[in-house]
């Protein structure tokens, strides 16, 4: 006779830092604007047709044909030895001496963050953030446990003497910052802001965590060197990196820069999280940078996205009600943006939804009290045919546009 089965088990009750820490509401609207006749504005998505296929497939193959037994096999944590040196050639190239020892090779830089939360954060430390912040560095450093505080900022990033006072009344952890065309802002730090910051950290002992995410995707203006090159900080701050937004997130390949007693602890952590990133990605990826020229290759993606940054900047003042600010990105991909004081874009997103285009709501970049009259727009994933649509979309949905 067949045996019964048993009732569906209670759920044990989740841990108090998972019950806390919301989910992804960027993650949210993708899901909900997965239909093909939405023009999607929301996410933080590379251009599928620019991806190198060829490039990358071809480097796939030659992983897999001549290195199979290595490619197919479990690895050290650390990361591949050919590829740690080739991203530190690179990165001493742009004027950060670096080792390949220096690296801890992680999967996608969002793990990188989920490291340092880890080796850094107890439960009720303090973390210092920007204001607005990007989304999924709250999350870690909330799952982590930590008290989160906001940064003042303004134009032109975080300021420095507020910080100095933060760190001063709070004893932070950390500070996090993306200083080159952040997420969500696409501001920029400015050579003299970096050093101020820099100067910060080292009267006052703080450590700075630096992602650096979109920093290749440059679309006019000069180059600006990391905090993490200036001597001030240099023996205190964390230089995160990714392939993400240059070769392809798929790969899910970062990796972070740090001393060697903060990057064995990330090691350790990286060990209980996964052991290793894919040993096959991380040989493609190094594959891919002695046979291609990733500079050319991501020099044609940003000559396509400035194409497409100016189309949204050009239609904005159409779409947006009058008395909107936005800012004007020297590179990345995403464009912020302040509607009048009486606009909700949180409240206002539903009916923006019915018009079958989608942005993201400012209120959860937010570590504190959110600015509801905020949005972000991503700019590289549509042509500009599309960001033109999308803007009369946007236009009809917030009442500007009959």
């Amino acid at each position: 006779m067949p045996v019964p089965l048993p009732g569906r088990a209670a759920l044990p009750a989740l841990a108090a830092r998972v019950r806390v820490t919301g989910g992804s509401p960027v993650r949210d609207i993708l899901a909900v604007t997965a239909r093909p006749e939405v023009i999607n504005f929301a996410g933080g998505l590379p251009a599928p047709e620019l991806f190198d296929r060829e490039g990358v497939a071809d480097a796939f193959r030659y992983a897999l044909q001549e290195t199979p037994a290595q490619a197919l096999q479990y690895a050290t944590t650390e990361g591949e030895p050919v590829l740690r040196e080739q991203l530190a050639a690179r990165t001493t190239a742009r004027g950060l001496p670096t080792g390949a020892d220096d690296l801890l090779v992680t999967t996608g830089s969002q793990q990188a963050l989920s490291l340092l939360a880890t080796a850094l954060v107890d439960p009720g430390d303090t973390v210092l953030v920007e204001a607005p912040c990007y989304l999924a560095a709250l999350q870690a450093f909330g799952l982590a446990g930590a008290r989160i505080v906001a940064v003042p900022c303004d134009e032109d990033g975080p300021d420095p003497q507020a910080l100095a006072e933060l760190v001063v009344r709070e004893r932070p952890k950390l500070f996090y910052t993306v200083p080159a065309f952040q997420n969500p802002t696409g501001r920029t730090l400015s050579a003299g802001r970096r050093a101020a910051l820099a100067s910060v950290a080292a009267r006052h002992g703080l450590w700075i965590v630096e992602d650096d995410p979109y920093g290749e995707l440059r679309y006019e203006g000069e180059r600006v060197d990391w905090i993490a090159a200036h001597p001030d900080a240099r023996d205190r701050t964390v230089l995160l990196g990714s392939f993400s937004k240059v070769m392809a997130p798929g790969l899910r390949l970062g990796w972070l820069r740090a001393p060697a007693e903060l990057r064995r602890a990330c090691a350790v952590a990286k060990q209980a999280a996964d052991l290793h990133t894919p040993t096959v990605n991380q040989l493609a990826a190094a594959r891919y940078l002695t046979a291609c020229d990733l500079d050319a290759h991501v020099a044609r993606v940003a000559a396509v996205y400035r194409e497409r940054r100016d189309a949204l900047l050009a239609g904005l003042a159409d779409a947006l009600p009058q008395g909107s600010v936005w800012t004007r990105p020297e590179g990345g991909m995403f464009v912020w943006a302040r509607l009048p004081e009486a606009y909700d874009t949180t409240a206002l997103l539903p009916q923006v939804l019915a018009q079958d285009v989608a942005y993201v709501p400012g209120a959860p970049f937010y570590a504190g009290e959110p600015d509801r009259a905020t949005l972000r727009l991503c700019f590289v994933t549509q042509t500009p045919p599309e960001i033109e649509e999308g803007l009369r979309r946007l236009g009809r949905g917030l009442g500007v546009l009959g």
